[in-house]
């Protein structure tokens, strides 16, 4: 119990408690619509159908925020098989333009990385791919310990810049010996 509480404690790091008062749900086949509405007012791309099946494959790791009963932001992921350990892959992480920098983001990834820490303790690392250009982001995730692994030309078809940057972040001691992996 002491080696999962070290653990969940382990994953947060010095964020302030977010401004705005959140509640969290899980996501489940009654919601993904909310989902799916979220990313498309937030995401300049179009997911596929099949990264919403595939969140709901892995619903104890992505985690919708509302303030007021309102839909805020989600963090929606998917585990991914590697020679290292199964990981985690952040397909998105996004919170309407309103509500940016009142810690919701900060509080869906804190949540996210304690729901692995405690329930998901064989997952090695955290992974995401984020563009070149988006410096806030980069930032962002560099705030909880993500770092570049690598940088992908080409990645997005259809972005300007096209490259991206893989962020990963070990989880797991031993964790996290290889890159690559991703949507």
């Amino acid at each position: 119990m002491a080696e999962t509480a070290a653990a969940a404690a382990a994953v947060e790091p010095a964020v302030p408690e977010p401004r705005l008062a959140l509640s969290f749900g899980a996501i489940t086949e009654k919601n993904i619509e909310q989902l799916k509405v979220l990313n498309r007012a937030i995401f300049p791309i179009k997911y596929p159908e099949r990264m919403y099946k595939d969140v709901l494959a892995y619903t104890d790791v992505t985690q919708l925020a509302y303030h007021n009963d309102v839909l805020v932001g989600a963090i929606a992921c998917r585990l991914e098989k590697a020679p290292q350990g199964p990981k985690l892959y952040i397909l998105t992480l996004g919170v309407l333009a309103p509500y940016r920098g009142m810690g919701a983001g900060a509080a869906l990834l804190q949540r996210c990385l304690q729901l692995v820490a405690t329930q998901l303790p064989e997952v090695s690392e955290a992974v995401l791919h984020v563009q070149t250009s988006n410096d806030e982001a980069i930032r962002f995730y560099s705030r909880f310990g993500f770092e570049v692994a690598e940088t992908i030309q080409g990645y997005y078809k259809r972005l300007d810049p096209p490259d991206a940057v893989l962020l990963r972040k070990v989880l797991r001691p031993g964790g996290g010996a290889t890159t690559g992996g991703g949507a």
